[in-house]
């Protein structure tokens, strides 16, 4: 893994390049729209339907051992 950076918008962010892939860490995307409090900008975009559902799409296309299962009965009972 290689670490870099880059500026968007005057911010400093850092890209680790994984592969052919550049990733973007979830906590700099936060700070970006609350230096103060991220881990209630993550927190509440954690809980969402969408993110739920991406997350077990992700798990279902790259995770040989995904539970698709025991996945279900927890994107049943998210809020």
């Amino acid at each position: 893994m290689v670490k870099k950076e880059i500026k968007i918008n005057e911010i400093k962010v850092s890209l680790v390049h994984h592969g052919a892939e550049d990733y973007i860490s979830l906590t700099y995307m936060a700070r970006h729209k609350d230096t103060e409090r991220t881990n209630y900008i993550i927190q509440n975009w954690m809980r969402t339907r969408y993110t739920i559902e991406f997350i077990g799409l992700w798990e279902k296309l790259f995770n040989p051992n995904f539970k698709s299962i025991e996945f279900d009965a927890f994107r049943n009972k998210q809020g």
